[in-house]
């Protein structure tokens, strides 16, 4: 895992220095060198900082190919790339190194941009193509890897990271749609909360040439039509694929020159993935565990019996609201352009350093399993609501009411209490119903319903419809249209919260900041292209969720395990600590003159909301806290990133 930075001016000259410090700002993300190459025309630059993982003593990027047409720059990880590597000299290519990073120089030689449908893994990349006088760069399908670019005076930035790019001389701006979209918990798959900075979405690439700059989409999930989900396998057979597809994308991922290790909560996606490793590992497995000091919050002990059913070395690491307090601000910065809505991810920011300390620069984690199989109680109530052909009305209500009973603390936050209203008409009207994730947003943060977003935010964008922006940006009928309800929620997540939130601000942001490469095998592409083509009955029955995964897991996993309902990683709400440091902070900052400088809020209505916490019952402050760590959020991005107004 690295850090990358390209800079293609069409006019001006590129500075040493620029690139320089551009490329310092990301030396959390490769603490083991900094190189970058200028071409002899200085209109082109190349930067990269190296976390070595594969081939340490070489591997030095940027890679360039035998008559230096060719120049690349990688971040992330591609698996079973020594099979490719001997494809390479078959074909005749001379490997300049024993890294994976350098496959993809060769198979673009020979294959163009079709070389992504030959890359297996976590990436994100920039290429020149000398030659052909061109920038090509890709992002992996999913989004786990970030890869952010802007025009700026002519010239094209492209880099891991926002901060690199402020580093570089772009401006740091709010932009205020983006920030108005994600307090309506849309997070775009191409925006930043930066005016003018973007992302390559998951699954694109672009090219850029003197003349224009164009994104191309390469993969997409595809879920099948409704009448054609009936299985081409048996439940049975289905199981022992998916077994057989995970356990090889495991297997690619324990490939490292480094140590690796685990990242093991109480639930069943990680404890899956060390029980498969440790039947593959020569030694015993390093785990790490999350410990809150509020019993509904902490998984600590089902973490241990997993860890001792497969004789894995455990640490736990303990969190106390001090804690997160401490290390709040640095994960925000670390986090960059995402509004948080629960300290986990500051838990997650210090989990990575405790295993960073321990000596790992690898872990392998569990995101992207609650995506495909369907974890999150949500989809449960879409499968209930939408899914149910054959179940009566008075059985129905009843698996409902179960459902909120069983998952306390998602309730308000990943569990829809049912209401619509005209808030979410235009979903209803494209889709013909309205996925539960996005109807259990908080209506707090909707801007006819609060007080504390200030006059003229309000004015802006009281008529805005931040669904209809984002399924603007779908394509509803090649995507949606005949889907199984439940799929198209699946993959309406997918594009938002899973590349946004999921992988940036809880994956790669929080575990890079520590220099830690995570790997996610539930997001193997082999394996998403099998699930995603499985029935939805195989992944929800009744109230069971990842019910297949659970059966494919089933000889790696304890007996706890198997009969357990998904427990979402959260850290307990700051309200229900009013005399904690977190809490504190947030009063502190919020009563400041930093939140008095954004156009976003007004200050005496948030002043009073604070005040009337006293008076609030445990759900109510649980749902407000989201809102005031999303506020939280904002004051740190603008005092650490200095940000302007347009």
């Amino acid at each position: 895992m690295c850090g990358i930075l390209t800079l293609f001016s069409k006019t001006e000259e590129i500075p040493d220095s620029i690139v320089s410090i551009a490329i310092e700002s990301l030396k959390h993300r490769g603490p083991d060198s900094k190189e970058f190459w200028i071409s002899p025309n200085r209109r082109i630059a190349l930067g990269h900082t190296r976390l070595s993982i594969i081939d340490l003593e070489g591997g030095t990027q940027p890679i360039t190919n035998q008559d230096e047409t060719l120049r690349i720059v990688v971040n992330g990880e591609f698996y079973d790339y020594e099979r490719i590597q001997c494809d390479l000299k078959q074909w005749g290519y001379k490997l300049q190194t024993k890294s994976d990073s350098e496959i993809a120089l060769h198979l673009y030689d020979r294959f163009g941009t079709q070389c992504l449908h030959h890359l297996r893994g976590e990436f994100a990349f920039v290429l020149w193509d000398r030659r052909n006088q061109l920038i090509f760069a890709a992002r992996d399908r999913f989004g786990i890897k970030p890869l952010y670019y802007t025009v700026y005076r002519d010239t094209l930035y492209l880099a891991s990271e926002v901060k690199a790019l402020f580093a570089a001389g772009v401006p740091a701006i709010w932009d205020e749609e983006s920030f108005f979209l994600q307090t309506q918990a849309v997070l775009l798959p191409n925006r930043t909360l930066f005016a003018n900075i973007y992302q390559i979405p998951p699954g694109n690439f672009l090219i850029a040439s003197q003349s224009q700059i164009q994104l191309h989409q390469y993969w997409d999930f595809n879920y099948p039509p409704a009448e054609k989900s009936q299985p081409s396998f048996s439940f049975e057979e289905s199981v022992e694929q998916l077994r057989f597809h995970l356990t090889e994308a495991v297997r690619l991922r324990l490939r490292a020159d480094v140590p690796v290790g685990f990242y093991l909560s109480g639930g069943l996606d990680s404890s899956t993935l060390l029980g498969i490793a440790s039947h593959h590992m020569s030694d015993r497995p390093k785990a790490f565990t999350l410990a809150f000091n509020q019993e509904l919050y902490n998984e600590e002990n089902i973490a241990v019996e997993t860890a001792k059913s497969v004789e894995a070395d455990l640490e736990i690491i303990s969190i106390t609201e001090s804690d997160l307090a401490e290390n709040f601000a640095n994960s925000i910065y670390h986090g960059e352009s995402f509004l948080c809505f629960n300290a986990h991810s500051t838990a997650k920011y210090i989990l990575s350093g405790k295993v960073r300390d321990a000596g790992y620069k690898v872990v392998l984690t569990g995101e992207g399993s609650d995506e495909i199989f369907g974890g999150y109680p949500h989809f449960r109530q879409d499968m209930l609501l939408h899914n149910a052909e054959g179940q009566d009305e008075h059985s129905t209500r009843e698996l409902l009411d179960l459902l909120k009973q069983s998952n306390e603390i998602s309730s308000g936050i990943l569990l829809s209490e049912g209401t619509t209203g005209k808030l979410f008409s235009s979903v209803k009207q494209i889709l013909g119903f309205v996925p539960a994730w996005i109807q259990s947003w908080p209506r707090h943060s909707c801007l006819d319903s609060v007080s504390f977003y200030s006059r003229d935010f309000v004015k802006q964008f009281i008529y805005y419809d931040a669904y209809k922006i984002f399924l603007n940006q779908i394509d509803v009928q090649g995507q949606l249209k005949d889907k199984e309800p439940v799929h198209q929620s699946f993959y309406l997540w997918s594009k938002t919260i899973l590349p946004n939130y999921l992988l940036r601000l809880l994956g790669d942001s929080m575990e890079m900041a520590h220099s830690i490469e995570g790997r996610v095998p539930f997001l193997d592409h082999k394996v998403v292209e099998l699930v995603k083509n499985f029935p939805v009955s195989y992944k929800i029955r009744g109230l069971t969720e990842k019910f297949i995964l659970k059966e494919a897991a089933k000889p790696f996993i304890t007996k706890t395990m198997y009969n357990r309902q998904k427990h979402p990683f959260l850290a307990p709400p700051s309200t229900f600590q009013p005399n904690g440091a977190l809490h504190q902070l947030i009063q502190d900052t919020l009563r400041s003159s930093i939140l008095k400088s954004l156009p976003f809020y007004n200050q005496s209505e948030v002043i009073q909301l604070l005040d009337r916490l006293p008076t609030m019952n445990p759900k109510q402050l649980a749902i407000i806290d989201i809102v005031l760590m999303q506020m939280l959020s904002a004051c740190l991005i603008q005092e650490r990133f200095s940000l302007n107004i347009k």
